[in-house]
């Protein structure tokens, strides 16, 4: 399980700021859907260990609790035959009765070890389902940030042609060429005006996913999940 631990932690430690500058140097979501592809996947994985481990703990919890038994019998055991002057039988019930809580001790370490193992896998699944949540959200933002540059691009060689028919030297094209060319200019001003707020939104995300996620970690240390 530690591998899987340990790529689960690399998934969730991953910077999001980078993987967006990332997204927009290349003009592609190729980054943040390769990322939703790992976590999907490591979730599924993460599902099975938590339910293989989950079967371990109950089966060690089980025969744990069956050597307590065992060991509470033989306890009783040893004072019946005590009392009845049956020497030899305590000694083997005694004999016995320390072969079975040695064995308890090792049933207790081991089920401490499986419930912190149970424990830390359960707490990775919540963080990486916390930071799927940001990135998908990151991701329909980054999309619409990605459509506007392609737009601005087209208006940007739009423009670079209307400053070549305004310099034809012919006066009517050049006013209807001035006059696209500043209904370009206001598409290209709201354009920049919505990249502004998405980036604001972007930002916005970022910090509510980074409570939530705090909060999901708390709630699963109080036991609420």
């Amino acid at each position: 399980m530690a591998s899987l631990l340990q790529k689960v932690q690399t998934l969730i430690s991953a910077n999001l700021h980078a993987m967006v500058d990332s997204a927009l140097k290349a003009n592609s979501m190729a980054v943040f859907d390769q990322y939703v592809r790992e976590v999907e996947d490591n979730l599924e994985n993460l599902e099975d260990a938590i339910a293989t481990v989950g079967g371990e703990l109950k089966t060690l919890r089980r025969k744990k609790g069956e050597q307590e038994q065992q060991a509470a019998e033989l306890d009783r055991n040893i004072d019946v035959f005590l009392r009845e002057g049956k020497e030899d039988l305590a000694l083997a019930a005694q004999s016995r009765l320390n072969s079975v809580k040695r064995l308890l001790e090792n049933y207790a370490d081991m089920v401490d070890r499986q419930e912190s193992e149970y424990k830390n896998l359960h707490d990775a699944r919540l963080k990486l389902e916390a930071k799927l949540t940001t990135v998908k959200q990151e991701r329909e933002e980054l999309q619409a940030l990605l459509d506007l540059a392609r737009s601005k691009e087209v208006t940007v060689r739009a423009v670079e042609s209307l400053d070549d028919l305004m310099g034809s030297g012919d006066h009517d094209i050049a006013r209807v060429a001035e006059s696209i060319r500043a209904r370009l200019d206001k598409a290209s001003a709201r354009s920049e005006m919505l990249a502004g707020s998405l980036d604001a939104q972007m930002d916005e995300v970022l910090e509510r996913s980074t409570l939530e996620a705090q909060l999901a970690e708390r709630k699963s240390k109080l036991g609420l999940d």
